[in-house]
């Protein structure tokens, strides 16, 4: 079996999720203007199963999220650095976010490799 590299862990998918608390009141124009731009994220071509998530714990305080996974880091690097991504950053996330945590997964295979 291959050990766990750089170059195999290329290979995986990347998930990357982002749970946010938005500074508008729920219901608000704003908050739909804002999930509705959020969405038009999926149109970038290296986005795959991207979804808008509405929070129903109450283990924290954020109450929207958004996943959406790559083929690969380099997919992943390419939507970060896309044009309409950089653009709602600075637009729309930046002005309208109070709080947020960001996490981007890779798949974990177990192998004899990492023990695990």
């Amino acid at each position: 079996m291959e050990p766990l590299t750089l170059e195999v862990v290329q290979k995986y998918l990347i998930r990357h999720t982002v749970a946010f608390k938005l500074s508008y009141p729920s219901g608000s124009n704003e908050e739909v203007e804002f999930l509705k731009q959020a969405q038009e994220l999926s149109s970038i071509s290296v986005v795959n199963n991207f979804e808008c998530l509405r929070q129903i714990g109450r283990k924290n305080d954020f109450n929207f999220g958004l996943s959406m996974e790559f083929e690969s880091v380099d997919d992943y690097e390419e939507y970060n650095n896309h044009p309409d991504h950089v653009r709602f950053v600075k637009d729309v996330w930046i002005p309208s976010v109070e709080e947020f945590m960001e996490v981007d997964y890779e798949a974990y295979e177990q192998n004899a490799d990492n023990g695990v």
